[in-house]
């Protein structure tokens, strides 16, 4: 992911690689519940509660593991006929949980949770999935009882499945002095089943492992599919016909992107209708929860807005996969819009999951069409630099040689509503750049006849108030304000008003995919948007795709570690706009 993951109020966000308390964008979740069934996108997210609450939550319902009932409503699945797609959560077919409560006969009337990772052998797997539920189970989160199995098409046993895992698992948490106890005891409950992604027959063999560990208690069943998104219709179809849970839910959580376009997305929609539902919540706290923003935050006082996304590394041989999207597939028309979405909604009604999904809803087709004109494009070049050798894109064994993907990608966007009209909406995203960061900056507009412009000199942009929410790394939320140098003079500087989280809170900020799973596990649904939502950002960037393509239009190249291309530069000051995270301060 590439990565990107908090909660946004103010929206607050979180990011992909870390959980910041800020925004969370990466995935989708089909979350397989209800009597109805539906799909599920992992978006955006607005902060919800932190680690600990959700793992005291987690435990209070190991208390009433005897009731199928989740509080959430969501209830025990069972398969049946196609039923049509709802919400944008994949929900296999269930039945109503006062239907599936077991007898209390010797324990069985307990609840287990199955969690299968497909696509078990790769990177994704290795590297995220596994350690997060890892700290999921090191902190108590996961239920009392509970069985991993990776799933995928290399030949491997057991023993080789937890070696493989056991590389990749930290006790970052803390040092405690039983973290290799926990993790023998983690690895314990790991096994590995190989088949092919397609194949009943594979899913069916499957299934007979998972009621051996599940051992007739009331089974849940979770699927993270870590596969391409070109095969993860027919891993839907197999899990939904030959693995779902008899009496109990099951959920399936799909990675992003969903489609290449509008084409392409819809089509992925109705295959996946037969199978899946969606229903999520959002959340929005910064803005709504602190008087002294609600009132700031329109065309009035707000000057522009910046989305950033940036990161320090390049494809590294997956420039395969990468090839077939492109940053702007791969980020700005999930992540980033998004994220623009929940920023510049109005106040929803309530906190309920359809009231914030209509506001964001309204803000996306109220967005003016993208031109071409407004949209710089790039592709990062090799660079030498102080002996070491960084590769171009192209030279990525797996990415064609003449490939005019691009790897960076700048845009103005606008929202033609009376809160936001003329407000500059500047995203932009890249990879192989000078630096990590996912933030927000939003920049407010120049004091009116203000009496001190000859005490803080000509640039004007170096005296803007200006509200920062840094995502990552070291999350934190800040506020840039004139104040006056101490001493006889008259002389102004800038400062930050500051809340780094790390310094205010001792607590660990949980990881992106620990959040992810947990909320999956326990059916809460503020991690995803609804398929509308998801038609609504693909009729606004699809024309826009549609047209680079076509015309073939030449990425400008920029050198591996630099800020990148030098059009994003004039693209900014076309609108007035200077990139806040380059100023001499960033």
């Amino acid at each position: 992911m590439s990565s990107f993951s908090s909660s946004l109020s103010c929206p607050t966000y979180r990011s992909r690689t870390s959980s910041s308390p800020f925004l969370s964008t990466h995935h989708s979740l089909i979350n397989v519940v209800d009597p109805r069934r539906s799909l599920s996108f992992h978006s955006a997210s607005p902060q919800g509660p932190n680690l600990s609450e959700l793992c005291v939550r987690s435990q209070q319902r190991k208390s009433v593991q005897s009731s199928a009932l989740v509080q959430d409503g969501s209830v025990a699945t069972k398969s049946s006929p196609a039923e049509e797609l709802k919400d944008g959560l994949v929900t296999i077919p269930t039945i109503k949980a006062d239907n599936v409560v077991a007898e209390s006969n010797g324990g069985k009337n307990q609840s287990t949770v199955s969690i299968t990772v497909v696509g078990a052998s790769g990177d994704l797997a290795k590297k995220k999935i596994f350690p997060a539920l890892f700290a999921l189970y090191y902190e108590g989160c996961l239920p009392e009882h509970f069985t991993i199995f990776g799933y995928a098409r290399s030949k491997m046993t057991d023993a080789e499945l937890r070696d493989m895992v056991s590389r990749t698992l930290t006790c970052r948490i803390d040092k405690r002095a039983n973290c290799n106890e926990k993790m023998e005891e983690f690895l314990k409950r790991c096994f590995y089943h190989s088949g092919q992604y397609d194949s009943q027959e594979h899913f069916v063999a499957l299934d007979k492992k998972l009621k051996e560990h599940e051992g007739g208690r009331l089974s849940n069943r979770l699927f993270y599919l870590s596969i391409p998104p070109n095969i993860f219709v027919d891993a839907v179809k197999c899990a939904s016909s030959s693995a779902s849970s008899v009496n109990g839910w099951t959920r399936v959580i799909v990675e992003k992107p969903f489609g290449r376009d509008s084409k392409t997305s819809a089509a992925l929609t109705k295959s996946l209708k037969q199978y899946l539902e969606e229903d999520q919540i959002f959340r929005s706290v910064l803005r709504f929860s602190n008087l002294i923003f609600e009132p700031l935050w329109s065309r009035q006082y707000i000057r522009n807005v910046q989305f950033i996304f940036s990161e320090d590394f390049g494809t590294e041989g997956r420039g395969g996969y990468f090839d077939n999207y492109g940053i702007i597939r791969d980020i700005m028309q999930n992540h980033l819009l998004q994220i623009l979405a929940l920023f510049a909604m109005e106040t929803p009604v309530s906190l309920d999951a359809e009231d914030i999904r209509n506001e964001k809803v309204k803000v996306l087709r109220s967005m003016r069409p993208i031109q071409l004109e407004d949209v710089v494009i790039g592709q990062y070049k090799g660079q030498t630099t102080g002996g070491v050798t960084y590769p171009g894109y192209t030279d990525d064994k797996t990415v064609p040689k003449d490939s005019l993907t691009p790897t960076f990608a700048a845009a103005a966007l606008f929202i033609d509503n009376a809160r936001w009209d003329g407000v500059p909406f500047l995203m932009k995203a890249g990879k192989a750049l000078n630096t990590r960061s996912a933030e927000i900056r939003v920049q407010f507009r120049h004091v009116p006849g203000n009496l001190y412009n000859r005490n803080s000199g000509t640039d004007l942009d170096q005296t803007t108030n200006e509200l920062v929410i840094r995502v990552q790394p070291d999350e934190a939320i800040y506020l840039k304000i004139n104040n006056k140098v101490p001493g006889l003079g008259m002389r102004l500087d800038r400062s930050n008003l500051n809340l780094l989280y790390s310094a205010r809170y001792s607590k660990e900020i949980p990881d992106a995919y620990e959040r992810l799973l947990l909320d999956a596990i326990e059916g809460e649904r503020r991690l995803f948007i609804r398929s509308d939502e998801l038609n609504a950002a693909w009729a606004l960037f699809t024309p826009l795709l549609k047209e680079i393509e076509e015309k073939k239009t030449i990425p400008e190249f920029y050198p591996y570690g630099s800020r990148g291309p030098v059009g994003a530069h004039y693209l900014a000051a076309k609108h007035k706009v200077q990139w806040g995270d380059l100023s001499l301060e960033s």
